[in-house]
């Protein structure tokens, strides 16, 4: 899906009919490829928010970030909890931080296919508070999939460097040295 030019609507994939996106396997490492794998089966399945928040109706995004990579093999450990679910942006971002591994953007970092992307409350104009998990960049184009967008599981294409998204910065959670 092209993605929209500067200053364009964002155009979100939001219903499973629209497709996931084919992604290229090769160079992947076998977090990244259960990873692809479950993102596509929740895409297309559509559960509902609180399925990724045991049980709590809340704003989920982070929640869906947080379930993701527990099934995969690599829970967080909330840094003020203890639990693999990090309900909220902010502790998701502390949580990057003491690990070593937030990268701002703008200092030449290039999100993967796995990374976690953290939007600002103030920046933001689009997202506001929101996470979501880095898909692909081709060509200056950021394809991410989050949960609680729009209420549902969506995809979306953007410029990486459109100011309206507020980014405050990535996460690494999968190592690839590819």
């Amino acid at each position: 899906m092209p993605g929209p030019a500067t200053g364009a609507p964002l155009q979100p994939r939001i219903a499973a009919s629209d497709g996931f996106p084919a992604i290229p396997a090769a160079g992947m490492n076998p977090h990244q490829r259960a990873l692809l794998a479950l993102l596509k089966t929740e895409y297309e399945t559509q559960p509902a928010g609180a399925a990724f928040a045991e049980g709590t109706r809340e704003a989920w995004c982070a929640d869906f970030v947080s379930w993701v990579y527990m099934k995969i093999g690599l829970p967080f450990d909330n840094p003020n909890s203890g639990s693999w679910r990090i309900p909220g942006v902010a502790t998701l971002e502390d949580y990057f931080r003491g690990a070593g591994t937030f990268h701002s953007p703008g200092n030449g970092f290039t999100p993967k296919l796995g990374d976690v992307v953290m939007y600002d409350t103030t920046e933001s104009r689009i997202w506001h508070q929101h996470t979501n998990i880095v898909l692909s960049v081709r060509d200056g184009q950021l394809t991410t999939i989050g949960g609680n967008q729009h209420g549902r599981i969506t995809i979306t294409t953007y410029t990486l460097t459109d100011p309206r998204l507020g980014i405050r910065g990535f996460g690494r959670r999968i190592h690839n040295p590819a």
